[in-house]
């Protein structure tokens, strides 16, 4: 059997994966993630979870306690947001540069993202113009791990009749391809109510205009 590849921080492929899955569970939501959560984001079982969580503790990248909520170590996030900043720079360079719809640029990047190297990541920021958001509105981290500040919130829990769309979930292509469609793309204004239903609304992140 061939050995797991590792990334220029020593850390596997799956390791990668699970680090930014747990970022990504916690950017946006204020919420502890258990192995459940974390398996259902990763399409694993809970015991594929335990056992990688486990390991990620092992090497003090997340703070575990049985049946506890999962954390990320100041190590852990690091890392992390290595990964957030090499996939979110792809999707920019797929989009920008290569002529991908912005509903088609999440699984390139995934696939892309841990093939390349931090040089290579740091000449595409240049070449991109440093750019500080990604096609669906979410931050991209710097080289050293900043990141610009949001205060944005959900629409669906927004109150106000004027808003300013700053980010768009990128879960669901299908739902991508509509909200562009109705001119739903991050720095557009929309008037509320809006004729969304509950759950698209939720996968929309908002400010007030």
């Amino acid at each position: 059997m061939a050995p797991a590849r590792r990334g220029p921080a020593g850390l596997t492929t799956s390791e990668e994966d699970y680090l930014k899955a747990l970022y990504a569970l916690t950017e946006w939501e204020d919420a502890e993630i258990g192995t459940g959560a974390l398996a259902d984001q990763l399409g694993l079982s809970p015991a594929s979870a335990t056992a990688m969580v486990q390991k990620l503790a092992a090497k003090e990248l997340v703070n575990h306690v049985p049946r506890g909520a999962i954390t990320l170590s100041e190590t852990g996030r690091r890392e992390a947001l290595r990964m957030v900043r090499r996939h979110r720079l792809l999707e920019t360079f797929l989009r920008d540069e290569l002529g991908y719809g912005w509903d088609e640029v999440h699984d390139e990047a995934e696939a892309l993202e841990h093939t390349v190297t931090d040089r290579f990541i740091n000449a595409l920021d240049a070449r991109l113009g440093h750019p500080r958001h990604d096609p669906h509105g979410d931050a991209i981290p710097s080289a050293d791990g900043t990141l610009p500040v949001s205060a944005a919130i959900r629409l669906d829990r927004f109150t106000g009749s004027r808003a300013v769309i700053d980010r768009i979930s990128d879960e669901d292509p299908q739902f991508l391809r509509r909200a562009a469609a109705q001119g739903l793309v991050p720095g557009a204004g929309i008037e509320l109510p809006h004729q969304l239903d509950f759950i698209e609304a939720s996968l929309i992140w908002v400010r007030k205009a």
